[in-house]
Formats: structure tokens, C-alpha cells, sequence
């Protein structure tokens, strides 16, 4: 209920400050739209002007310049008959006469208008609108897929290690500037199911999905304050199109195959774009190996093992979104995902026990594993748009249904000494949004931004677990099964602030504030001693941003970022994990969030052969969340549980730089280092296993290479240092990657050959451990080799209008380890 008088109040406050009536039938406006376009190169023309006329006027009504891809937008056109004339230097005036429009039909797509260069000026002919890998704005940094030739044919993941500032490890946990605690969204949204599993769903995303990727490392005070280290925002290949359009593309190869279809129609003030994709992995099959060395006061024992398993992953993505504008100020649109995936695990291992306080407890004892994950859902959300008749001055509302449902069975049969296990683990997590956004130039140099925002999830856990009877069959145990609900409503309200200075200075200022309240409620059979507990508090993030123009296109730029990581449900729920026997986990609900505070200084300067972007940061975070790994109690393996360990203080600077040493060669590279030395509270400080101030970093260049007009190559290396953590060293990650695409058919269509690590078959993972009384070791061996044909091929018209960002933007949990999130609690 507080949610909901919370945002009435907020939209009456809105109107207060403005008020204005929807615009009545005597008053509705269309538009007129189009592409300018080069007639030789047939390459789109930015930056062109384009103005209408009424008939015999010289005055103009309106004007415009076109976009990166040539479109343009005449806004608030009443029915009637226009002249549009269309002008670029180096170019010859273009006019479209006759242009009509009618009450019946306001709104007119006049199609491509085509621009022909001066004689005098041939020579001198650039082909604009080239769309570069790597975009440096303002806010955020954007990586182009679509320029990403080795990108068709893999998946999300696979594409996130090529971004500027992200890292993924060989898990596929996602990290910015070495930090896990991110926040994903999927065109701008959250989606159910990677609250569930994010590691695993970006396995089931084709690339060829995906247009873009969006990082913003210091989200201002309209994001949701979850994620201390930014949000990565993937945008798919959703497009509004005059008329109809569509592609097809997909991989087969040693790996994985992929197939992606895409369809796009508009007409009028109605669009459709619906898209398809799956994902289908051969089996892979990788070895580990683990030493578990325990020595304290009442034992002194070694655990080995060695084992192989064979994974294979399966994914089907399909979304349909439709928009329709009522008029020049209205309009709605609806979107919905659906997602299915998962996948299924098979291993064996040998193991050894010694005990060498008493020898005859040593034994040695073999392990069948089976595993099978399951996860599927839906996200829909419907968005309203009025814009008012002041240019930029705009109210949104915005809701989204979020369901998922995750399944995971596992078995382990073993020949000796450990009890053999079985468990299901059902989940379902349901998330309700409502968003209220509202922007008003109040003049030309200042605009306000508010907003407020209810986020209601409810997740629910069964946990069966069965135990072996005394003719070996498996049946049903009630004590060591549960039931789980979990609740998480999150209120918030904030505003931002834009001015413009002289002397190109530029400031951005606003506060969040947030309240969070959270109840659990564990159930078992016959244990009566957990007990349901409520956590609730408030929060209050400002943000500030001064920005400095040194030219048009260079610039400084100065800010202060606060940022929370709420525990989700895998870090609270108070259930021991089994899955892994010798390596159990349990969650703490007494956990409080962490919050950072990040300072930021950098530079950026781009232009058409050349781009820089260089930041040096200091990042202090407090209630630093991490797993404290103790020996179980007959010290035969351990057991780990998230605590809140302290303060961590971090000096940090990045790099991202591209350059065209020619005209044929593109090269970017990127670099990030930053320091980890925590200061640990309390019975920690005897946890910490390494002293001293640890340097990490991850760095990756690549170059492309266009050896003709439709044939290029690119090769990129991914390089990634260890991650330290308060008890030991998680392992570095180092990749190749090589690529050929021919394009033919007058561009329309591709062949591509990609080319995986192709000097070493496996990538070997290092990871060691250390605590009171305990030591351990791993080493886990994954396939990477492989090799992959590729193709592409587009169709219809791509008379662009522009992509609607409008909607929900849910920001807000800690991810952590992300191979098991927020909605359902991890294999037990």
C-alpha cells in the first residue's frame, strides 16, 4: 500500500508543476519521415538539413538534421500539401514537391531522397554514417555487434569478453572493472530469467540477437541504485522500420550452432518486430582436479579427487513487440519475451580420503554425477509516452510482469564412504514494476528529471531431497527438505538535475532515495527453530556529474557515484547447498547490503581515425560481501557462507583507445587495473590469508582488416590477471580469436569462418584457498578450441524511424555469483 500512495503522490506532484491537457481531435499533427541517402555509394548521409515548406513559401515550418543513419523526423506537420527540401555541403540541393497529407492519414513516409555530389567535388566524396565498433558518449561506452564479425555464430558471452570494461571468467560470471556486483538488462529491461540464472541464460542468447551493448560505469541518481559497478544494458535487434524488413543468421560449428530470425514491419503509426533465436551446444567435456588439506588441533586429513564431466546447453529466446502512436503526443507499446533453456550435466570421479590421525578411516571411493537445469519464462511490459507540446517535455508510465520458473535435479551415487543424495529444487519468481517518469525543460540550459519507481518480487522455493532406504531406493526425506518464500519490495523517488554553464561547463547533479523491505520465511517439517525475519531500511544516493568541453570533440569530466548491492536470495536463504559435498554453501539473512562510493576523473577525445578514453577512479566500499569458507565438522570438506567482512579501498584507471593507422586497418585496445586490499572487522581479520595491496587488471586488443571492399579479417586477445579474495586466488583467463567474412550479394549477405583458440585445445583454471585449519587447491580443464562457419543475410527495406527506449529499467540486486541468481536458491 505504501508503494501505491507513494507514486499517487507523485504523479499529483507532477501535474502541480505542469499542468497540461491531452491535445483534443482539432489539434492532431502527423509527421512526415524519410532517409537521405548518397547516390553513388548509396551509404546514408547524417548531419544533412532538411526543412519544409508550405506551397509558395519561403519561410520554413520546421527543420531538422538527419541521424547517424540518414533518418529524419518532421514532427508536428497538420494535414496539408509541403515542399521538403533537403541540403549538405558538398552535395546538390534536393526538393521533394507535392508532399500531402490528410486527416485520414497525418502521418507520410516519402522514402529515400537521394543526395548527388557536386561535380567539382567527386574527388573529395566521404561516405559518412559509418558506424564505428566502439562508441564513447557521454555516459556510457557502446560496443557495436553488429561490426563484430567474429560475434555471429557464438553468444552473449561470448560477446561480452570483446566489451570495453567487462570482464567474464570461465563460469561466466560478469564483472565491470573487475567488480561482480552488475546489474543486466535486456533493451533497457530486466528479464526473470536472468534474476534466476544470469550465467547461464547469456549461454542461451545468440549473438546475432544483439545490436548493441550499452556499459554505464557511474549510473546517475535515475538508475536504481543496485549494481556498485554499473549496468550493462544489451539491446537486441528490435527495429522500427517503414515498411518490411528482416534477417536471418546463425553458426554451426565444433562448439555450438545458432540460428537467429528477425522480422520488422511498420505502417503508419502501427509497428511489429518479432525475433527468434536458438542456441544448441555439442557436448563438451572437461576435467578437474581438487585437493582439500585439513590440519588443526583434532585432525589431519587429505581429500583428492579427480574427475571428468560432460556438459551440453540448449536455449530458444523469441520476443514480439508492438507500438502504436495515437498522434504526435501519445503513444503505447507493448513487448513480450518469452525464454526457455537450460542444461544437462553427467560426470564421474575418483577420490581418496586419508586420515592420518587414524589410518584405518582412509578409504578410496568412486562418484556418479548427473545434473539437469531448467529454466523458462516470460517478461511483459506495456509503456505509455504523452509528450506535451514544449519540445523535450515528456511524461512516461511504464509496468512489467516478470515470470520465471527454474528446475534443478541432480543425483550423486557413490561407491563408498558418502551417502548417496538425490534432490529437485523447483522455483518460481514472479516481479511486478511500476515506473512514473517525468521530464520538463524548464529552459533551454536547465532540465529536470523525476520520477518514481515500486518493484514487488515474490519467489518461491520447494526443496525435495531424498535419502537412500535400506534397499538402496531413494525416498522422500523430510528433514532435510523445505519450503522457502521470499518477498523483496523496493519504493523509490528521485530527481535529476541538468544545467549548461558557460565556457562549456556542463553539471549534473540529483538524489535517489530508496526503501527496501524484505521478508523470509524458511519452513521445515521437523525443525522448529528458523524462524521467519523481516529486514528493512532506507537508503539515500546522490550523484554528481561536472563535465568540461574542451572542443567539439573532446572533453573532462568529473563525478561522484553512491551505489548499494542488496543480498539476493542465494546470498540470504539459510539452507545448506549439498550439491557439491566436499564444497557446501549456506546464505546468512542477517546480511546488510554493500555500499560503494566511487570518484571518477577522465578524459575522452574522438574523431573519424582516432578515439581515446582514459579515467582514473578511488572506489571505497563498506559491508564488503564475501564467502568465508570453514572445514565441516569431520573434516571432510568445507562449508562456505556469505558474510560481510568489512572495507575494501580501491585505486583504480582505465584505458579504451581506437585508432586507423589506415585507411584499411581499424586497432582497438583496452585496458583496466585497479587495486583490492581489504580491511577486514572482527573474527576476519583471522580469515585473511594474503597481506598487502594486490594489482588486478584485464586488457584486450584487436585489429580488423579490410583487405577489399567485401572482405575483411579481425583477431582479437583477451588477457585477464587472478582475482584475489580475503581467503586465496581465483583464476586468471587469457583468449584468442580469429575471423574471415565475405560479403556478397550486394552486401545483403555474408559467409563468415571463426576460429576459437586455435594454438591450444584446453584453458586451464588455477584456484587456491586458505583458511584456519584448512587448505585447498583446484584445477579445472575446459575445451576451447573450436572452429565455426558463420552466415548472414538481410531483406526488405531499412528505412530506419528510430528505436523507443521507453520502459522499465530495474537495477537493483546484488548479482554476485552469477551463476545462480535472485529467484531460486542454488542445487542443493
Amino acid at each position: 500500500m505504501k508503494k501505491i500512495i507513494l507514486l499517487t503522490v507523485l504523479l499529483f506532484s507532477v501535474f502541480a508543476v505542469k499542468s497540461q491537457t491531452f491535445p483534443g481531435p482539432n489539434v492532431l499533427k502527423g509527421k512526415i519521415t524519410g532517409i537521405v541517402i548518397d547516390s553513388i555509394t548509396k551509404a546514408p548521409i547524417d548531419y544533412a538539413s532538411v526543412s519544409v515548406y508550405k506551397i509558395n513559401s519561403t519561410t520554413p515550418l520546421t527543420g531538422v538534421l538527419t541521424d547517424a543513419s540518414g533518418n529524419f523526423k518532421l514532427n508536428e506537420i497538420q494535414a496539408g500539401t509541403y515542399t521538403v527540401a533537403i541540403s549538405f555541403i558538398g552535395y546538390n540541393n534536393k526538393t521533394v514537391k507535392s508532399v500531402t497529407t490528410t486527416d485520414a492519414k497525418l502521418d507520410l513516409e516519402i522514402g529515400k531522397v537521394t543526395l548527388s555530389p557536386e561535380t567539382n567535388s567527386l574527388k573529395e566524396v566521404v561516405i559518412v554514417g559509418k558506424t564505428q565498433q566502439v562508441t564513447n558518449k557521454i555516459d556510457k561506452i557502446v560496443y557495436n555487434v553488429e561490426k563484430d564479425m567474429t560475434a555471429t555464430g557464438g553468444n552473449a558471452t561470448d560477446v561480452l569478453q570483446k566489451v570495453p570494461m567487462v570482464n567474464v571468467d570461465i563460469n561466466g560470471n560478469v564483472s565491470i572493472r573487475g567488480d561482480g556486483n552488475v546489474r543486466v538488462l535486456i533493451n533497457g529491461k530486466p528479464s526473470g530469467a536472468t534474476s534466476a540464472n544470469l550465467s547461464d541464460v547469456l549461454k542461451t542468447i545468440p549473438a546475432d540477437q544483439i545490436k548493441n551493448i550499452e556499459v554505464v560505469t557511474s549510473p546517475s541518481a535515475k538508475y536504481d541504485a543496485e549494481g556498485s559497478a554499473g549496468i550493462i544494458n544489451i539491446i537486441t535487434k528490435q527495429k522500427n522500420v517503414s515498411g518490411v524488413s528482416g534477417s536471418l543468421s546463425g553458426g554451426i560449428g565444433t562448439r555450438q550452432n545458432n540460428f537467429n530470425a528477425n522480422i520488422n514491419y511498420n505502417k503508419n503509426r502501427f509497428s511489429l518486430s518479432a525475433n527468434v533465436g536458438f542456441n544448441n551446444g555439442w557436448p563438451q567435456k572437461s576435467a578437474s582436479e581438487s585437493n582439500q588439506k585439513f590440519d588443526n588441533n583434532t585432525a589431519n586429513s587429505l581429500q583428492t579427487s579427480k574427475g571428468t564431466n560432460e556438459v551440453q546447453r540448449k536455449g530458444i529466446v523469441a520476443s514480439v513487440t508492438a507500438g502504436y502512436d495515437f498522434n504526435s503526443f501519445n503513444s503505447l507499446n507493448t513487448t513480450f519475451r518469452y525464454n526457455d533453456g537450460g542444461f544437462e550435466r553427467k560426470g564421474t570421479n575418483e577420490n581418496q580420503f586419508t586420515d592420518y590421525l587414524n589410518p584405518s578411516n582412509s578409504t578410496t571411493y568412486s562418484g556418479l554425477s548427473s545434473a539437469k537445469n531448467s529454466f523458462g519464462g516470460f517478461d511483459w511490459n506495456l509503456n505509455y509516452s504523452h509528450k506535451f507540446t514544449k519540445p523535450g517535455h515528456e511524461l512516461t508510465f511504464s509496468s512489467q510482469w516478470s515470470h520465471s520458473l527454474v528446475e534443478t535435479n541432480y543425483q550423486n551415487i557413490y561407491s563408498d564412504f558418502y551417502t548417496n543424495q538425490k534432490a529437485n529444487n523447483d522455483g518460481v519468481n514472479n516481479e511486478y514494476t511500476l515506473q512514473l517518469d517525468y521530464t520538463l525543460p524548464v529552459t533551454e540550459k536547465f532540465k529536470l528529471e523525476t520520477g518514481g519507481k515500486t518493484i514487488i518480487r515474490k519467489i518461491a522455493s520447494d526443496f525435495q531431497n531424498y535419502v537412500p532406504d535400506s534397499q538402496n531406493a531413494f525416498v522422500f526425506d523430510p528433514i532435510s527438505s523445505n519450503l522457502y518464500n521470499y518477498d523483496q519490495d523496493v519504493a523509490s523517488l528521485y530527481t535529476v538535475g541538468t544545467i549548461t554553464l558557460p565556457k562549456g561547463f556542463t553539471v549534473m547533479a540529483g538524489a535517489r532515495f530508496e526503501n527496501t523491505a524484505i521478508k523470509g520465511d524458511p519452513t521445515n517439517a521437523l525443525q522448529t527453530n528458523l524462524n521467519p525475519f523481516k529486514i528493512e531500511y532506507g537508503t539515500f544516493i546522490p550523484s554528481f556529474t561536472l563535465q568540461k568541453a574542451l572542443s567539439q570533440s573532446s572533453s573532462l569530466k568529473l563525478t561522484y557515484s553512491k551505489r548499494i548491492s542488496r543480498p539476493s536470495l542465494t546470498y540470504l536463504n539459510p539452507f545448506i547447498n549439498k550439491s557439491n559435498i566436499n564444497a557446501q554453501t549456506q546464505g546468512n539473512p542477517n546480511l546488510d547490503p554493500e555500499v560503494s562510493q566511487t570518484v571518477e576523473f577522465g578524459y575522452s577525445t574522438f574523431s573519424q581515425k582516432r578515439s581515446l578514453n582514459i579515467s582514473a577512479y578511488y572506489k571505497y566500499t563498506s559491508d564488503l560481501i564475501e564467502g568465508i569458507a570453514t572445514p565441516l565438522q569431520d573434516e571432510t570438506g568445507t562449508i562456505t557462507n556469505y558474510q560481510n567482512i568489512g572495507n575494501n579501498k580501491s585505486f583504480g584507471m582505465s584505458f579504451f583507445g581506437s585508432v586507423n593507422p589506415f585507411k584499411a586497418l581499424s586497432i582497438r585496445g583496452n585496458f583496466n587495473a585497479f587495486t583490492y586490499k581489504p580491511d577486514p572487522t572482527g573474527v576476519y581479520n583471522l580469515e585473511q590469508s594474503t597481506n598487502g595491496t594486490s594489482i588486478q587488471y584485464s586488457a584486450f586488443i584487436s585489429g580488423t582488416l579490410q583487405l577489399n571492399k567485401n572482405i575483411s579479417a579481425e583477431a582479437f586477445v583477451i588477457q585477464n590477471s587472478s582475482k584475489k579474495t580475503l581467503q586465496g586466488t581465483n583464476p586468471a583467463f587469457n583468449l584468442m580469436v580469429f575471423g574471415v567474412k565475405k560479403l556478397f550479394w550486394n552486401k545483403a549477405a555474408s559467409l563468415g569462418l571463426n576460429i576459437v583458440s586455435p594454438f591450444k585445445e584446453n584453458l586451464e583454471f588455477k584456484q587456491n584457498l586458505t583458511g584456519q585449519g584448512f587448505a585447498q587447491s583446484s584445477t579445472f580443464k575446459f575445451p576451447i578450441r573450436s572452429f565455426g562457419i558463420t552466415f548472414s543475410y538481410n531483406f526488405g527495406s531499412m528505412n530506419f524511424t528510430g528505436a523507443k527506449k521507453k520502459g522499465i529499467n530495474n537495477d537493483d540486486l546484488k548479482e554476485g555469483e552469477q551463476n545462480n541468481q535472485g529467484g531460486v536458491p542454488a542445487m542443493r
